[in-house]
């Protein structure tokens, strides 16, 4: 399994978020699929030249929205869908990025067509690579 992280120093987004986003991105876009393993805390860690804290605390926050699920002795690995849970506070968070969105797309002019339009798009962009994955 490829999986290609960056981390950008100078973001305000924490080191941790950062590794979370792009895991959860791939598993969002099929290239990560149910049941991969993910790498080894230290070996990503050393990959990514980042303390292997900072890669625990990312599978941490993963685990915790449901999309990994860690066994003892074995690894990380990516959980079944049907068993993820998509509770409240999720969709809240959900709601207030979506909110942010609208807001900048406004911001630069574009009309409500066109940001559907776009959000049409990248859907559509990743239902399309996460069907490639199931085939």
């Amino acid at each position: 399994m490829d999986l290609w992280i960056q981390i950008s120093p100078g973001s305000k987004e924490p080191v941790y978020i950062q590794v979370a986003e792009q895991i959860s991105e791939a598993i969002a876009k099929g290239q990560l699929a149910s049941g991969d393993k993910l790498p080894a805390v230290r070996k990503l860690a050393a990959e990514l030249v980042i303390n292997p804290n900072t890669v625990a605390r990312a599978y941490t926050h993963l685990e915790q929205a449901g999309l990994v699920t860690t066994k003892v002795g074995s690894g990380t690995f990516v959980a079944d869908p049907k068993m993820r849970k998509a509770d409240a506070a999720d969709m809240n968070i959900l709601t207030e990025r979506m909110d942010t969105l609208i807001s900048r797309g406004l911001n630069l002019g574009l009309k409500a067509t066109k940001l559907i339009e776009i959000f049409k798009t990248r859907v559509e962009k990743f239902a399309i690579n996460s069907n490639k994955k199931e085939e």
